[in-house]
């Protein structure tokens, strides 16, 4: 948590030290005598970044996986620029100071960054002194936090494709922090290097070899770009501290209070808004200091990675069954000892220890926050289990068994084929249900009830437990359908489905059961055009052979709309059906088809035409016609 609390306001506040600093620059630039403080400035951007995206992870909206995507693309242009321009600027240079090698002489400590080692003797041995300089530039290993975000998201085969993951944020982590580190030593002089400590791509793009100008047009795009990375960044944070605190409700650690829906958008909002809280405190009381920031956030990092690395540890003596397992290991009988786990493992720890010597400030902070989180933890678990359990609509809360499948079908859940799935998530939202528990036959179609369960990609590297799976609130949902299907007379079956991405779990449920239709109430977060969308595209992404089916979204004051999923002949509107016959008449008697032409071979020409000049010269043409034919919505 210390480490997901501290992620946002530490990216927040470094893009607007850069775009505040870059502002300076055109300033000078421009001679218009202003100035700006790049630490309130980069203060209160991180204030504002923070509220956006509190107010997005409010409504339910995350930021697409496309436009992060865009973003890397643009990030990759900009980093394969510095490493073509920062070698010629070094080629043209008279001298190129290589960075100090790590020996003892030159390994320099003064009292903010030894701490509470001041003093001693352990900065005079070269071992403790390079573990002490490692833990100063541990940041660069936050990226690797990146592992943890798209572990859900990666595709099967899961090993295969985490390795490629892991080599690909390693390259990067390589080439973008630690190349352009050296190189930043390399080219910007000593005396202006202190200047650039929370600007360092800044300082190095306007000491690169060329025009002003064109330093300063690739100084703009480098701030944008990175101001861009690092907002996401808080994004991040965000979602995964809301995903940890969500586990931790689901232990039952925290009462049914901190997760109640919000009544509009169903989210967290109450664990989303403390977390957002803790952020906005962190940043007024750090003042825009990127050094402060980045020594609590290093303590953050270097701990969860410690711990992690001893509970993998922990499992490897538990557990045989690894697809993958850390390198170096000997086997001494039956025991199989990893060494290369246990070294790497001691590493972090040994780096724990001496930021938690050295780094006062993050100390204080991270073992403050840790003990007010586990005091209200504490407290909350206690009164959490001495709660009497609470009630849906006047009725006791019903007890459902939990039966695992890996993956659900008409093997195991007992339900027709062309059965009539509902997706259901707020008990105080259930129209739809109601809806559909009237209309349908169960002569003719079941009906099967499903919520997905949100799994965070902040929670990606572990398993679920029953009562994840399976939380009080699923047992308030699912006890208001009962109720709902009891007054109607008509019986249900349940489902949970774990996913990142509900609209995927949706259609992918859909298509093992061979639905006929999927029904969803209206979505709080975006208009029902849009949900019928993302549900259309859910759709495109499964693999072939994908079976069609209905969708039908509902709303309580207004007549359900229907949409089609996959392919389906298209619902002609009265006059383009005139239009096709019109041009059948014509063809079979002017230009001389006779009664061998049909109404669809027509319809077949003219989409083969559409085909080409979609990829010719008439496609502006073609794709403002279509515009026209668009709805305004």
């Amino acid at each position: 948590m210390v480490d997901y609390i501290l992620t946002g306001p530490i990216s927040s506040v470094s893009a607007g030290q850069y775009l505040g600093r870059l502002l300076n620059e055109l300033f000078e630039f421009t001679h218009t005598g202003m100035k700006l403080n790049p630490n309130l400035f980069a203060m209160f951007f991180g204030v504002a970044v923070t509220v956006y995206f509190w107010r997005q992870n409010i409504k339910g909206i995350h930021e697409s996986s496309s436009k992060a995507l865009r973003i890397m693309q643009i990030t990759t242009v900009m980093v394969l620029m510095l490493l073509v321009w920062c070698p010629i600027t070094l080629m043209l240079q008279d001298h190129v100071e290589l960075p100090p090698a790590p020996t003892l002489g030159n390994l320099r400590f003064d009292s903010t960054s030894l701490g509470w080692l001041e003093g001693t003797f352990w900065p005079t041995l070269w071992p403790a002194a390079l573990v002490i300089g490692f833990g100063h530039t541990l940041l660069a290993m936050s990226g690797f936090e990146t592992l943890a975000q798209v572990y859900r998201e990666i595709a099967y085969p899961k090993m295969k494709n985490l390795k490629i993951t892991a080599n690909i944020v390693c390259t990067y982590a390589l080439l973008a922090t630690g190349l352009v580190s050296f190189f930043a030593v390399m080219i910007i002089p000593a005396g202006q290097r202190k200047e650039y400590y929370d600007n360092l791509i800044g300082g190095l793009s306007m000491n690169l070899a060329g025009p002003e100008v064109l330093k300063l047009a690739f100084h703009i795009f480098v701030v944008m770009v990175g101001a861009l990375i690092l907002s996401g960044a808080v994004n991040t944070s965000i979602i995964g501290a809301n995903g940890i605190l969500n586990r931790v409700a689901e232990d039952g650690v925290l009462t049914p209070w901190f997760r109640k829906p919000q009544k509009k958008f169903g989210t967290t909002s109450r664990l989303i808004s403390l977390i957002a809280i803790a952020q906005l405190l962190t940043i007024i009381a750090s003042r825009g200091d990127v050094y402060l920031l980045g020594e609590a956030y290093a303590f953050g990092v270097v701990w969860s990675f410690a711990l992690k690395g001893l509970g993998v540890l922990a499992l490897r003596f538990q557990r045989h069954d690894q697809e993958y397992k850390f390198p170096a290991n000997i086997r001494v009988g039956r025991i199989e000892i990893p060494v290369g786990l246990a070294v790497t493992t001691l590493m972090l720890l040994m780096v724990a220890v001496a930021n938690l010597l050295t780094k006062k400030v993050a100390t204080i902070y991270g073992v403050s926050l840790t003990v007010v989180l586990f005091v209200v933890f504490t407290i909350s678990e206690r009164l959490n289990a001495k709660a009497r359990k609470t009630a849906v609509d006047g009725h006791a809360l019903e007890e459902f068994n939990l039966e695992h499948q890996p993956e659900v079908d008409e093997a195991n859940v007992h339900a027709r084929a062309g059965c009539v799935l509902v997706a259901v998530r707020d008990f105080n939202h259930m129209d739809h249900l109601k809806r559909v528990l009237e209309k349908t036959n169960l002569r003719r179609h079941d009906i099967v009830v499903m919520t997905v369960r949100p799994v965070t990609a902040g929670a990606g590297e572990y398993d679920l437990s029953e009562a994840q799976l399976f939380s009080d609130y699923e047992q308030q949902l699912f006890t208001g359908v009962v109720a709902m299907a009891e007054k109607e007379g008509k019986p249900v079956e349940l489902l949970v489905v774990p996913s990142t991405d509900p609209f995927v779990a949706m259609v992918q449920t859909a298509q093992n059961l061979k639905a006929s239709r999927l029904v969803t109430g209206v979505s709080r977060s975006m208009a029902s055009d849009e949900l019928a969308r993302r549900i259309g595209l859910a759709w495109e992404k499964l693999p072939e052979p994908r079976q069609a089916f209905s969708l039908e979204i509902i709303a309580p004051d207004r007549p359900p709309s229907y949409v089609n999923l996959g392919p389906h002949p298209p619902r002609l509107w009265p006059e383009d059906v005139d239009r096709l016959h019109g041009i059948w008449l014509r063809l079979t008697s002017k230009e001389g088809f006779g009664s061998n032409l049909h109404h669809r071979d027509v319809v077949g020409a003219a989409l083969r035409c559409l085909e080409k000049d979609l990829d010719s010269e008439r496609r502006a043409v073609v794709l403002d016609e279509i515009r026209k034919q668009t709805p305004k919505s």
